[in-house]
């Protein structure tokens, strides 16, 4: 089941995660936590808000994660930027 959760930060992924990305990685990691693909009715609300909160959680990292040399500007935009060196 988690091997189809795939990396979801640049530059393995170029661009932005959407919150698709992000919820189906969620839904991977509750269903192989619990050990349900789909909770019977009794356990839907508690393994759906898992899936919220596993979502956030991988929200939050994502925002806050600093790639080394992703956002970087060309050589020739960093020229020509006022105080450039």
């Amino acid at each position: 089941m988690c091997r189809s959760i795939k990396t979801l930060r640049p530059p393995v992924l170029p661009e932005e995660a959407t919150e698709d990305d992000i919820h189906a990685a969620a839904l991977q990691y509750v269903r192989k936590v619990s050990g349900f693909r789909a909770p019977a009715a009794h356990n839907r609300e508690v393994f759906e808000r898992a899936v919220a909160e596993v979502a956030g959680a991988t929200r939050r990292l994502l925002d806050g994660i600093e790639v080394r040399g992703a956002a970087r500007k060309p050589v020739s935009e960093r020229a020509e930027a006022p105080g450039a060196a």
